[in-house]
């Protein structure tokens, strides 16, 4: 469960990771290969979710599974809110978190 948790953390921080992990190594790369505008946050990604692995192994916490699908719910998270926002309709005049009945 931990390694989960770990690469939730991971997916969300993958764009403050991009500056700090994946520009150092595309700029040693670049001598053998180019990397497009859009393919450095997937480098980042890459990256983050190798970190997140071994930490997820040396805790012995969380299953291939459980890491992937964690890195993919951290990484997409703010757009997964908004749409189960937008999705709920909203009704005029009722305010759900009112307990008064």
């Amino acid at each position: 469960m931990l390694g989960f948790i770990v690469a939730i953390a991971g997916g969300f921080f993958t764009p403050q990771a991009e500056p700090i992990l994946a520009k150092p190594v595309a700029d040693m790369a670049g001598k053998y290969i180019t990397l497009e505008a859009g393919e450095l946050r997937l480098l980042a990604f890459i990256l983050v979710m190798l970190v997140v692995g071994i930490v997820s192994a040396l805790l012995a916490s969380g299953s291939t599974f459980w890491v992937i699908l964690g890195g993919t719910l951290g990484y997409f998270g703010k757009r997964i809110v908004a749409a189960a926002k937008a999705a709920i309709p909203e009704k005029d005049g009722v305010d759900l978190d009112d307990d008064a009945a």
